[in-house]
C-alpha cells in the first residue's frame, strides 16, 4: 500500500488556540489536506478572520468560533455549534498555550546577595501570573480534551493532538511555569493514551523546539533594536541546525500523527526541534 494522507479528506478537526501563529499555520496545513477545519480562540474576530482566509486559499471547510478552553460551558457552547454546522468531531487539536512575563524569573540563577537579587529569582515570580501560566497549558488541555473527545470515544476513531515543547524534557532557566505545564501534558498525553487505548482514539503530543512566537519574543529578541538576545544566542548554539522553527517545520509531522499511516503509534511525544535533544553542545 502506497502511504497517503488520502483519510484524512472529509475529516472534521478543532483547533484550540486557532488564531495563533503556531495553531493557525496548523489550520491551514490541515485545510489543504482538505481537512473540516474549526478554529477555537478567546479572540472571536480574529477566529473568523482566520478561518476565512484559509477557506479562501484552501476552498476547504473552516469556520472560527469564541471559546476560552478554561471555561467548559464556553466549549460546550462551541461543541454545539460544530455539531450542527460541520457534524461530529474526528480530530482535537490542543494548540492553546503561552508563556508570560509574570510568570517568568529576572535572573538565571538565584544567588544570595541583595533582596533586589532575591526578587529576581524564584522568590519574585507573581503566584497569580504562575498559576495562570499553568492553567492555560496544562488544564487548558484537559478540558477541551474532556469536551471534545467524546465524539470520538462514541464513534470509536479519532486522533487527539497535543502540543508540548523542548522544555518538558528539559527545563530552561527562567520560565518555571511553562515548563511544569508542558512536563504535566506530556504525562497526561501517555495517561490518556492508555486510558483510550481500546477506544480506537489515539493520543499523541509533539514537542517543538524554539519557534518565535508572540508569547516568547520578549525572551529571544531585544524589543528595541530586534537583535537576538544573549538567551537567543544561546538557544541558536544549541540548536545544531543554527535557526529558530518557524511554524510550517510543524506541519509534516502532525500530518503523520493525525492520519492511519501511524495507526500504530500513541502515546508518543515527538520532538521537532532542529536537534537541539540530540546536541550535547560538543
Amino acid at each position: 500500500m502506497k502511504p497517503t494522507f488520502d483519510d484524512l479528506k472529509g475529516k472534521i478537526a478543532v483547533i484550540t488556540g486557532g488564531a495563533g501563529i503556531i495553531g493557525s499555520c496548523l489550520a491551514e496545513s490541515l485545510a489543504a489536506l482538505g481537512i473540516k477545519t474549526i478554529i477555537l480562540d478567546r479572540d472571536e474576530d480574529k477566529a473568523i478572520q482566520t478561518a476565512e482566509r484559509i477557506q479562501a486559499i484552501s476552498s476547504t471547510y473552516c469556520t472560527g468560533l469564541k471559546a476560552d478552553v478554561l471555561n467548559k460551558l464556553s466549549l460546550e457552547n462551541a461543541l454545539i455549534s460544530i455539531h450542527e454546522k460541520a457534524g461530529k468531531i474526528d480530530i482535537l487539536i490542543n494548540a492553546a498555550g503561552g508563556n508570560s512575563p509574570t510568570a517568568t524569573t529576572k535572573a538565571e540563577f538565584a544567588d544570595s546577595g541583595s533582596a533586589n537579587s532575591m526578587l529576581e529569582s524564584f522568590y519574585g515570580l507573581e503566584l497569580e501570573g504562575f498559576r495562570k501560566v499553568f492553567e492555560l497549558n496544562f488544564m487548558g488541555t484537559i478540558v477541551p480534551t474532556m469536551v471534545f473527545s467524546k465524539d470520538m470515544v462514541e464513534s470509536g476513531h479519532g486522533v487527539i493532538l497535543n502540543i508540548s515543547s523542548m522544555n518538558s524534557f528539559r527545563p530552561l532557566t527562567r520560565i518555571p511555569a511553562y515548563s511544569a505545564a508542558k512536563a504535566s501534558i506530556n504525562n497526561f498525553t501517555q495517561w490518556l493514551a492508555v486510558h483510550f487505548a481500546k477506544t480506537g482514539v489515539r493520543v499523541n503530543a509533539i514537542a517543538p523546539g524554539f519557534f518565535l512566537t508572540e508569547q516568547n519574543r520578549f525572551l529571544l529578541r531585544d524589543e528595541k533594536s530586534g537583535e537576538l538576545s544573549d538567551r537567543g544566542r544561546k538557544i541558536l548554539d544549541a540548536t545544531p541546525t543554527g535557526k529558530f522553527g518557524v511554524p510550517e517545520d510543524l506541519s509534516g509531522t502532525v500530518a503523520w500523527l493525525l492520519s492511519d499511516i501511524s495507526s500504530f503509534v500513541t502515546g508518543v511525544i515527538v520532538p521537532v526541534d532542529g536537534g537541539f535533544s540530540a546536541y550535547s553542545g560538543v
